[in-house]
């Protein structure tokens, strides 16, 4: 298998300055990865309504209760924000802690009530998981499409998976939606924050964060109008915004369309949001390059929950390979494939699965 060249240009340098923002350290939250591969080439308002992270999200533990994902935020009232809603893991996380820690400190950052949108009461909320001082303003700074400009938000989660998870270090990729307030007008909105973290003695510690930042709209082939228009294919934020700017290939789009004849699939990844290389690796992954997507949901079934079928999983994996996805990852390892490294599986991809395309 041919991997893709090295990134230039400006992907070049955001791939240096993230190695640089990796080399800090940054706060310590208590909670407790394994080895993994990752894939190759790859109106009026009411004070209430938008609740302090404080009155309605549980901190982080060492022993996360398991429990569904929180589902994407309803239709709410011209006038009345969703109430916030603590993510929580299901069965079968190979390490829940993980992503506890970092979907606590983006439910914190992305969620204020009326006034309290600013840099310092995002640090202040960041301080109230038990952050220094110092980490939660720099973590605050970097907190971009996360707190969007509005009086009050709320962030509610949809799915926390890996982007990489290694002995020592892990991507956790926060997708969420975002319903903002602003006056008296409800927005829907929402983002993908690629939350960087490392193992130390006392649990998982977050060093950086990367919210997603897809680009302006663009124009749209007829396949992209197709993708967002099609509901057996659920988008998250994010995933519409990547779509919309244009910088998605035409082979994925397509798979996707294929795909949703046979089944309803909910991504959580497409091109923004994601490690810009193959995590653990100085390879360029295929996502930025707009030339993947990640499942996390099949037929509204949980990939990383053990009671899906292993063989919905699957014939999912060999539908994408069959709709020319050189580079399938999921759960399970398949054999067969029409090149060696057709399929793999990693603990990374233990939670979704990942369809990529060399063109």
């Amino acid at each position: 298998m041919v991997l893709p060249p090295p990134p230039s240009g400006p992907l070049a340098g955001d791939v240096a300055r993230r190695s640089v923002l990796l080399g800090t350290a940054a706060w310590c939250l208590s909670a407790t990865g394994c080895s993994g591969g990752p894939h190759t080439a790859s109106p009026t308002a009411r004070p209430t309504t938008a609740r302090s992270p404080s009155a309605t999200m549980v901190p982080g533990t060492t022993s996360p209760t398991a429990g569904p994902p929180t589902p994407p935020a309803s239709a709410s009232s011209p006038s009345e924000l969703p109430r916030a809603v603590a993510w929580r893991p299901g069965p079968g996380e190979i390490d829940p802690a993980a992503k506890v820690a970092a979907v606590r400190l983006v439910e914190a950052l992305g969620t204020w009530p009326v006034g309290q949108g600013g840099q310092d009461a995002a640090a202040g909320r960041a301080a109230t998981l038990g952050i220094p001082e110092e980490s939660a303003s720099r973590l605050a700074r970097e907190t971009g499409s996360l707190r969007p400009s509005a009086d009050a938000a709320v962030v509610r989660v949809i799915d926390a998976q890996y982007g990489g998870i290694l002995s020592d270090t892990a991507s956790v990729l926060v997708v969420c939606d975002q319903p903002t307030l602003e006056g008296t007008r409800v927005k829907s909105g929402g983002t993908t924050v690629d939350v960087r973290l490392d193992r130390t003695s006392d649990g998982w510690r977050v060093t950086t964060l990367h919210p997603a930042a897809p680009g302006p709209a663009g124009p749209l082939s007829p396949a992209a109008r197709e993708v967002l228009a099609q509901s057996r294919i659920e988008l998250p934020p994010a995933s519409v915004a990547d779509i919309r700017s244009g910088a998605v290939h035409e082979s994925v789009l397509r798979a996707m369309l294929q795909l949703a004849g046979a089944y309803r699939l909910s991504v959580s990844v497409v091109r923004s949001g994601h490690p810009l290389d193959v995590f653990g690796t100085d390879r360029p992954s295929d996502h930025p390059l707009g030339r993947a997507f990640d499942v996390w949901r099949i037929d509204g079934r949980a990939v990383v929950d053990p009671a899906t079928s292993r063989t919905l999983i699957t014939s999912f994996m060999r539908a994408a390979a069959a709709a020319g996805s050189y580079n399938v990852g999921g759960p399970v390892r398949l054999t067969g494939g029409a090149t060696v490294n057709q399929f793999f599986s990693d603990d990374t991809h233990h939670d979704h699965v990942h369809v990529g395309f060399n063109s």
